[in-house]
């Protein structure tokens, strides 16, 4: 962004980018796009390996159907496959799980093992200043999505705390 300064010369202002995540479970189609909406989401990044959600209720999540309903209000869709958790990791946070007595949806936190096994995997390797490049420049307002309901149960929030530890920008965990 260009400002002029009192002497009538441009001069570079930083470029403001906040980071929202957000999952499926908890909302329902309507309350899910409205949230995108009034937070004024203009880039939506799924970070999911397999982008289909069970259940009729959150059929609106499913990759098709997700991309044309974002296209329709304006907002641009990637899917960034690298920042998926692999099968292996997820298999770590399915044991913690199955050790816990929790379902995917009650699931609060990420196990240990997950934390470290997708840090030392994905985290590790992952470029933010590529990231950023590949969304473009006209990306201010970048949604992380996946499914879990809480951000702490979901990788999304180690990919937002990587954003704002490295480059600063605002985050902001949403819920329904």
């Amino acid at each position: 962004m260009n400002q002029n300064n009192y002497h009538g010369e441009s001069i570079s202002m930083p470029v403001t980018r906040k980071i929202l995540t957000i999952g499926v479970y908890g909302y329902n189609e309507e309350t899910f796009f409205q949230t995108l909406k009034n937070e004024g989401v203009d880039t939506f990044c799924d970070i999911r390996r397999r982008r289909g959600v069970r259940g009729a209720g959150y059929a609106f999540a499913n990759s098709k159907r997700l991309r044309d309903r974002l296209l329709k209000i304006g907002i641009q869709y990637h899917h960034i496959l690298e920042l998926a958790p692999t099968a292996k990791i997820r298999e770590r946070q399915k044991l913690a799980d199955k050790t816990a007595k929790i379902t995917k949806t009650k699931r609060i936190g990420l196990d240990n093992s997950f934390v470290e096994a997708y840090t030392e995997e994905i985290l590790n390797s992952f470029d933010t200043d590529s990231f950023l490049e590949t969304l473009g420049e006209q990306a201010r307002v970048i949604v992380l999505f996946c499914v879990e309901k809480e951000p702490a149960a979901c990788h999304r929030s180690l990919v937002a705390k990587k954003l704002q530890q490295e480059l600063g920008f605002e985050i902001d965990h949403k819920v329904p």
